[in-house]
């Protein structure tokens, strides 16, 4: 069965917290399955942008919400301690009674990156693939923390002398995580299906190597093939578009041949703006199919 998710973003009017967390509770109200939030240190790059940070405010949305499933859309953990997010994730999913899913990634890959004040700002690491080899140690490492037993790890880019994170998160064996990252590249499809779902882009372009790529826009066929790759054991995949148009019976077809390809989530996106235009777009519900 297809799921409908908020697709919100943290910056822009949505830098004020107290924003996105009244489009979360509209969104419940209005009948989306769940809320997912990008992360950035500044959004989309900008300086100077206003911009939330969107773990204290999924901790709010937590608290106030009942049933929508919260998750990152997604967080570049090369630009984070993975064990504050192992910390972080697990206190949502225990505010949340377990509605949490992590949604990780190396960050933004595309030509931009190099003016992505998220990174360049701060000193973090550019080269793209010393991000994908922090994600793969990053996420081994949260799950080991997650299992809430003693654990020691030394790789090349982190080293933990023992320790033990507790309590575990609620859900078990692990909160889900989603890879996002261009596909059919070869990495990100990889580090996919190595874990518990999808949030991967058609790549345009992978002139940056296998961890490179312009945005796209994932097609029923590739759907299709990735629902082959991960076989028959449970795995989402998450897709998603921009805000509805006018052309509502084309948008359902599309949905709707999404879902029968293997999409388990459709993801809308509500681009900063407006308030109000905001707020109708949130209120006007998911546009069911099937």
């Amino acid at each position: 069965m297809l799921r409908y998710a908020l697709s919100l973003p943290n910056g822009g009017e949505c830098g004020d917290p107290r924003f996105l967390l009244e489009l979360a509770q509209r969104g419940e109200a209005a009948g989306w399955d769940g809320i997912f939030l990008e992360d950035y240190v500044s959004y989309q790059g900008d300086p100077h942008a206003p911009t939330c940070d969107v773990w204290t405010t999924l901790a709010a949305i937590a608290v106030r919400t009942q049933h929508v499933v919260l998750g990152t859309s997604v967080t570049p953990v090369p630009r984070r301690r993975p064990w504050n997010v192992a910390r972080e994730a697990a206190v949502i999913d225990q505010l949340s009674g377990g509605r949490f899913v992590l949604g990780v990634g190396i960050g933004d890959a595309g030509e931009h990156v190099v003016a992505d004040a998220s990174f360049t700002h701060f000193g973090e690491v550019l080269d793209r693939r010393l991000r994908a080899e922090m994600l793969d140690e990053g996420l081994a490492i949260i799950d080991a923390l997650w299992r809430g037993e003693p654990m020691r790890f030394q790789g090349k880019h982190y080293l933990i002398d023992e320790v033990t994170f507790l309590p575990r998160p609620v859900q078990q064996p692990r909160i889900p995580i989603w890879v996002g990252g261009g596909y059919p590249l070869p990495g990100p499809t990889r580090r996919a299906l190595a874990w518990d779902g999808s949030l991967l882009y058609k790549a345009r372009t992978a002139k940056h190597g296998d961890d490179g790529a312009e945005e796209g826009v994932m097609t029923p066929d590739d759907v299709r093939r990735l629902r082959q790759l991960a076989g028959d054991r449970p795995f989402d995949i998450a897709v998603g578009g921009p805000p509805r148009g006018r052309d509502v019976d084309a948008e359902r077809a599309h949905i709707t041949a999404m879902a029968a390809a293997g999409a388990t989530w459709w993801k809308e996106w509500i681009p900063p703006g407006d308030p109000d235009t905001m707020r109708r777009s949130v209120d006007a519900g998911p546009l069911r199919v099937g």
